[in-house]
């Protein structure tokens, strides 16, 4: 390990449990509809908790025990981000997102990498990738 003179060197004891991508929009009615009607999350909270006042609005969203937060505090980003998110199944999720209106970008694909995939556009142009992880085989 590397120090350096002035920096405290401290052990790491403390692990990360989870991240929350945090997306940008540019109207918040719109993205909750999006993401709660099509998508399948629930709103979990909101700041401002009054729908009808105007943006800027901070949403955080949970679908299977996942979390997405939406914000409109910065609209000038929307359309900027991308989220990438593990799935049991991404064939039976593009079934269920495409049928519910989805704007889809990348159909469930075998990638070369090992994947499965697909990609959805919320109506800011957010980039959401969903994969399942190949099945582990084994070697006889």
């Amino acid at each position: 390990m590397v120090t350096r003179p002035h920096e405290p060197t401290l052990p790491l004891n403390a692990m990360i449990t989870s991240a929350i991508p945090v997306i940008a929009v540019s109207d918040s009615a719109r993205a909750e509809d999006y993401y709660c009607r099509v998508l399948g999350f629930q709103k979990m909270s909101a700041y401002p908790p009054d729908a009808t006042r105007p943006d800027p609005r901070y949403l955080a969203l949970a679908r299977d025990g996942v979390w997405l937060h939406l914000q409109s505090y910065k609209p000038q980003r929307a359309g900027m981000t991308d989220a990438f998110l593990w799935v049991t199944d991404v064939d039976r999720l593009y079934e269920e997102l495409s049928a519910r209106g989805a704007v889809v970008q990348l159909p469930p694909t075998d990638q070369t990498w090992g994947i499965r995939e697909m990609g959805i556009r919320d109506p800011d142009g957010n980039v959401l990738g969903f994969a399942t992880k190949p099945a582990k085989t084994s070697v006889a």
